[in-house]
């Protein structure tokens, strides 16, 4: 039998945390002297507390590690747990991942000088143009791609001729941000008429006026330059008169680099 200090060497588990573990009963002392209260341990239980902070280093409580230690565990129960934590992990990697993303936008944005946190807005008028469009509910504003690839299936065979300057445009038809099911729509304006397909439709789309300013470089700017077009609409007494539609000029199907995209951010506009 060890002594409990001799057992904390051995584990490299500290002769506090051997007693929480004892109190919860995660692992229980081989013998417990009656008289002292002085804990033993067997060399055959170190295998047992090696398991115990493999676990805990993988992320998984004290709870579930329990659980998991329990005699009638089978080995496919405890892969199925294993698996559950590698997605569960791999999802926070993701998310860290775009927060450090955010984090150093905002800390290059912060080293440049003020005049280069300012967006320009300006009225513009885009007159009547014809389009190939596509526009479908979707479980959320990431999904966007469902619908260029479905326009792109679609009209692969009938050879469209793009329009001069050719427009490709996502339309956000909700009257309010959603987190689920976004009613989406996307447009690429073209020349020549065309059959509609299943999903495709062929129309013309009506003259607008619009406030619009451009994003270069992340979406993660999109609250700044609305921002922008915000306070742009109530100086110059315009009011919204319409779904916003964001215009790519270079987007993720040109470039793998967000430092690269170009989108121009435009809301219909009339005064007031």
């Amino acid at each position: 039998m060890l002594k409990i200090g001799d057992f904390s060497k051995l584990s490299r588990v500290s002769i506090r945390m051997l007693r929480y573990y004892d109190d919860i009963g995660l692992l229980k002392p081989a013998e417990t002297d009656p008289y002292t209260a002085y804990r033993y341990y067997s060399e055959n239980q170190l295998p047992a507390v090696s398991r115990i902070t493999a676990l805990k280093d993988m992320g998984f409580g004290l709870s579930a590690i329990g659980e998991m230690l329990a005699g009638d565990n089978d080995k496919e129960t405890l892969m199925r747990r294993l698996r559950l934590k590698q997605a569960e992990l791999l999802e926070l990697q993701e998310q860290t991942a775009y927060r450090l993303r955010l984090l150093e936008t905002a800390l290059e944005r912060l080293r440049k000088d003020d005049q280069a946190m300012k967006y320009d807005v300006t009225l513009k008028t885009f007159p009547t143009r014809y389009a190939a469009t596509v526009r479908m509910t979707i479980p959320s504003y990431g999904e966007e791609g469902v619908l260029w690839s479905t326009l792109m299936s679609e009209t692969a065979r009938m050879n469209l001729i793009p329009d001069e300057p050719c427009y490709c445009c996502a339309v956000f038809h909700d009257k309010e941000f959603k987190e689920t099911d976004v009613d989406v729509e996307v447009q690429k304006t073209v020349k020549g008429h065309y059959p509609d397909t299943e999903h495709v439709i062929f129309r013309t789309l009506p003259e607008v006026t619009v406030a619009a300013a451009i994003c270069r470089g992340s979406y993660s700017q999109m609250g700044d330059i609305n921002a922008a077009v915000a306070r742009w609409v109530s100086d110059n007494g315009y009011v919204y008169d319409g779904p916003m539609f964001n215009i790519y000029h270079v987007s993720p199907h040109e470039t793998s680099d967000p430092n690269e995209f170009v989108t121009e951010v435009c809301y219909p506009v009339k005064k007031k």
